[in-house]
């Protein structure tokens, strides 16, 4: 496993383990985000560890013409009252996303450094964040990084209303024009939409 120092560099991602841990250490500048999110990479870890960073192999993705929205979620789209945005309050989606209570997880991946971190590529033009609000009231919403190829990498949602995140969620996929959804990892919720899992090597066309 490679210890990453100043320069903007990472290994091979055949070098990853089987849980796809590839590196460690480096910083999260900007430059440093976008050259791994360019090649299949992200980090992710705990508050006061090193830098953890991150190509699992098979790659949890969402083709959006594969999107599944059932017979219930389409009724409740038409007949809630929330409204979707999107990149009107990115510091308070991600700032969410940090406080909000996930089963079997203790505290937060995303610390002051990886908030910090992504506001600035939000500033830059390559993170967005969805905005699900009732009435005035942030009530779900995600956030991720658009590499201007078409693969949003989606890094992040929260919701505290039944159903606001995935209303946000299907809206945003909805009425965009990208290729691919990167997921990351497995999760049931995203598979219940239609995401499946894919060989790294193929999701690294797509980049």
């Amino acid at each position: 496993m490679k210890f990453l120092k100043e320069k903007i560099e990472f290994p091979d991602i055949r070098e990853a383990t089987k849980e796809g841990l590839l590196a460690v250490g480096g910083d999260l500048s900007p430059e440093r985000l976008l050259f791994a999110y360019k090649r299949g990479i992200f980090p992710w870890f705990e508050d006061d560890n090193a830098i953890l960073w991150w190509s699992p192999d098979p790659r949890f993705v969402l083709y959006p013409g594969d999107l599944k929205v059932s017979k219930s979620m389409r009724q409740f789209l038409r007949n809630c009252n929330l409204t979707v945005t999107v990149n009107a309050d990115f510091s308070a989606v991600i700032s969410a996303c940090s406080k909000i209570s996930r089963p079997g997880q203790e505290g937060t991946w995303i610390t002051k450094k990886m908030t910090d971190a992504y506001i600035a590529l939000h500033e830059m033009g390559f993170a967005k964040s969805v905005e699900v609000w009732q009435d005035k009231t942030l009530v779900g919403g995600l956030y991720g990084v658009d590499l201007g190829n078409g693969v949003f990498c989606g890094e992040s949602m929260f919701t505290k209303v039944s159903n606001a995140s995935k209303a946000g969620f299907i809206t945003f996929i909805q009425n965009s024009d990208y290729k691919l959804i990167d997921c990351q990892v497995y999760t049931p919720h995203l598979e219940s939409l239609g995401a499946i899992e894919i060989p790294r090597e193929h999701f690294l066309r797509y980049l």
